[in-house]
């Protein structure tokens, strides 16, 4: 097994996206993002690195607001 926890004191407890490796302006995909969220930015291979886990969350909070504005239009009495 191959960990990629190696931090030294300076950089144990700054958010992933801060240290110096990371941030080069990159782009990142869905799944990292995630899981920068998931984790408040401590790691960015949280959830692997599998396409579909990003998209999975995407699409998950983009129907769940599309739902809340269905019902809100359909249930909500017009005065």
């Amino acid at each position: 097994m191959k960990t990629t926890f190696n931090y030294d004191g300076r950089n144990l407890f700054t958010p992933t996206v801060f240290l110096d490796d990371f941030n080069k302006f990159a782009p990142i995909s869905a799944t990292q993002a995630w899981s920068l969220f998931f984790t408040a930015s401590r790691e960015d291979t949280a959830l692997g690195t599998n396409p579909e886990a990003g998209k999975f969350w995407s699409y998950t909070l983009i129907a769940s607001a599309v739902t809340g504005i269905l019902a809100t239009l359909i249930f909500h009495p017009i005065y």
